[in-house]
């Protein structure tokens, strides 16, 4: 990923018009993570997901760390995943904006983290809009949930089920609901 790349350019949080120039690359991107996708998720095992899910975001998925298939995501190259972290069935990763997951996090099933939006106003609406989201230390993300783009989650921080993370979570809190609120602090 070079520094002008589309990539590089999408993850120092610039505006992409889906005309850009350089856009094709994001669309070549997509299709290898496809094909290797569809082999992830006939994967008869964690340590065959874990080996193809390493060739999808281009580093070595520590041994301590599991997930269980489906797992989708459009690029994955962006995706960092810690020690001793746990995915569970059908979470879904949209990564161009990056998305970082630290040591120790759960992550329950059908949970949805994304790191990119578009503008609202109509005539630049077919833009990208990155935004990097980080799940730190020993967080814990409910079935359903759903992180958008520019969210931190604290350290030790529970997202309940069904929950829509707006705004970064604070360490040490739980949070729940549409939006995503704080109902209770720990330790």
């Amino acid at each position: 990923m070079g520094k002008n790349s589309i990539f590089h350019r999408l993850r120092k949080g610039e505006i992409i018009p889906m005309d850009d120039p350089d856009y094709s690359e994001i669309r070549e991107a997509v299709n290898q993570t496809l094909k290797l996708s569809a082999r992830l998720n006939v994967a008869s095992d964690v340590d065959e997901i874990r080996e193809i899910l390493s060739r999808i975001i281009g580093s070595p998925v520590d041994a301590s760390t599991t997930v269980f298939a489906p797992f989708h995501t459009n690029i994955g190259r962006n995706i960092v995943l810690g020690k001793r972290v746990f995915i569970n069935h059908a979470c879904s990763f949209l990564d161009l904006g990056g998305i970082t997951i630290e040591d120790d996090v759960m992550i329950g099933p059908r949970v949805n983290i994304t790191s990119e939006n578009h503008p609202v106003d109509i005539p630049t609406r077919k833009s990208m809009v990155p935004a990097e989201v980080i799940i730190r230390n020993n967080a814990w993300i409910g079935a359903g949930a759903t992180i958008l783009p520019g969210v931190t989650v604290g350290s030790n921080s529970v997202v309940a089920a069904g929950a829509l993370v707006n705004k970064d979570v604070h360490p040490n809190t739980v949070v729940a609901g549409v939006p995503a609120r704080v109902i209770r602090e720990m330790g």
